[in-house]
């Protein structure tokens, strides 16, 4: 089976698992982007995972105006659409937030955490080919909680017997994700993702490594965020000519 379809495969075990999934006040509401986004979710594990790759980096969970609008880690709608090269139609949640919306690709507000990722990889790469030719971008939970206010709640913050449920299946997919791309670097994309995957991963033949989430929650995201994190790549060995 194809590197990609055999990611689809593991998605759809994924989707299944999370999404009868309760979750107790303040989340209202629970988005699950590989389902109703599912679309533009495959185009982009059909387009670039292809095969192995030597560096997956690896962010917490949606955005709500990036994934949660797209189906895509990370996914700046202008991003993805005009540097990724996807625009696929997207669906509803069974219960959407008044306050949070789903417009897929007409979606008008920008993820900054995308737009800066993907803005860096896109200036420094050229092409989206060249970058995914070594790499790929995965979230580690594939669910965006919010409060009925349209705030956003993280995984990290969850009751602990709800955190267990929902990351047992959230690591059975990493581990999938592992041996499917086989790659030799798990980056974090900020702490809650490095410490989820040394966690799920301890044992294997791979190296881990944690870069600055691109927030603009985090201050030192909104300094100079592609400049420290090519600083942090740098000093794993990773920023080189082909991979930096």
């Amino acid at each position: 089976m194809p590197t990609a379809e055999r990611l689809i495969a593991a998605t759809r075990r994924l989707r299944r698992e999370v999404q009868g999934m309760a979750f107790a006040a303040p989340v209202s509401h629970v988005y699950n982007p590989i389902e109703y986004a599912k679309r533009p979710h495959h185009a982009y594990l059909r387009r670039y995972a292809t095969g192995p790759r030597r560096v997956v980096f690896l962010g917490m969970n949606p955005g709500p105006f990036g994934m949660a609008q797209t189906g895509v880690p990370f996914g700046e709608v202008s991003r993805v659409r005009d540097w990724l090269g996807i625009d696929e139609p997207v669906g509803q949640p069974p219960r959407p937030n008044p306050k949070r919306p789903i417009q897929g690709f007409a979606c008008t507000r920008s993820e900054v955490s995308g737009a800066r990722l993907w803005g860096a990889v896109a200036q420094h790469f050229g092409s989206p080919e060249r970058f995914f030719a070594q790499h790929f971008v995965a979230n580690y939970c594939p669910l965006i909680f919010m409060e009925e206010s349209g705030r956003n709640c993280t995984p990290d913050k969850l009751p602990v017997a709800e955190r267990e449920t929902l990351f047992a299946a959230c690591d059975d997919f990493l581990r999938s994700l592992v041996r499917i791309l086989e790659p030799q670097w798990v980056i974090g994309v900020g702490a809650f993702a490095a410490r989820r995957a040394e966690a799920c991963l301890a044992g294997q033949d791979l190296h881990f490594g944690q870069i600055l989430h691109p927030s603009p929650a985090n201050p030192r995201a909104n300094r100079d965020w592609e400049g420290e994190v090519r600083s942090q790549l740098q000093a794993l060995g990773l920023c080189d000519a082909q991979c930096c």
